[in-house]
């Protein structure tokens, strides 16, 4: 391990890939030495991230998977258990947006699927790979939420109540693994970033104004490398 490769010899998994905060973070845990398994629904975007990594001379994996199959991730949990044997950084990040309407205008079955992707499918990764962190002298899992999650906003209910709960969610687990020292997890809320979803919810929007997402990116491997405690909430402002 080197000053500027301070990941290397370490595995990262990182959901929601293919583009945005995903594809920059997988990019900048690549840089920084680690071997990262990418995972989203549709290869054709990931390899194009995975060429970027890989000309950096960083490796990663690709792992088409849509999160909600049913068996999905513990078919790739015990793939990458059998391949490496641990897992020290699990990123993620994986969302979707759905409607934003009214609470009472609220389609009860896209609610359910952001439900399912947005809490669901993370608490599933959470414990398909739990046997994998702890293998790893140290893990780190970091969840990647959003301010309304805390705060909430008119017509932001469904997505907000999501990533309430996966706030909630994540503190329980850095809770109930803090005295061990074993696993820290990480809250990120990104802010305003120039991603797809943000260009979704504000039409029209001057992306000028927007950071890029390997700010957040950065801001992740940089909170990595720190002595943060766990279940701490990072927000990126710029």
């Amino acid at each position: 391990m080197t000053d500027t490769k301070p990941f290397e010899g370490r595995i990262a998994l990182v959901t929601g890939a293919s583009r945005g905060i995903g594809a920059a973070t997988a990019e900048a845990l690549a840089a920084a030495g680690s071997h990262v398994v990418m995972v989203a629904r549709t290869a054709a975007e990931m390899e194009k991230v995975e060429e970027r990594i890989h000309e950096a001379g960083g490796s990663a994996t690709l792992a088409p998977l849509d999160l909600l199959e049913d068996g999905a991730i513990g078919r790739l949990a015990q793939a990458i258990g059998e391949r490496w044997e641990k897992l020290d950084m699990l990123v993620l990040n994986a969302a979707t947006l759905g409607s934003l309407t009214p609470v009472e205008h609220i389609d009860g079955k896209e609610f359910g699927r952001t439900v399912a992707l947005n809490l669901m499918a993370n608490q599933a990764l959470i414990a398909g790979f739990d046997p994998l962190l702890r293998r790893a002298d140290k893990a780190e899992v970091v969840g990647v939420t959003s301010s309304v999650g805390a705060t909430p906003r008119a017509y932001w209910g469904a997505y907000g109540a999501s990533k309430a709960a996966f706030d909630t969610l994540l503190g329980a687990y850095a809770d109930e693994n803090e005295h061990a020292g074993k696993i820290r997890v990480h809250i990120v809320d990104p802010g305003k970033t120039r991603t797809a979803m943000r260009a979704r919810a504000f039409p029209g929007e001057d992306e000028t104004t927007l950071k890029d997402p390997a700010v957040v990116a950065n801001a992740i491997v940089a909170r990595l490398q720190s002595d943060a405690p766990t279940g701490g909430r990072l927000t990126v402002d710029g």
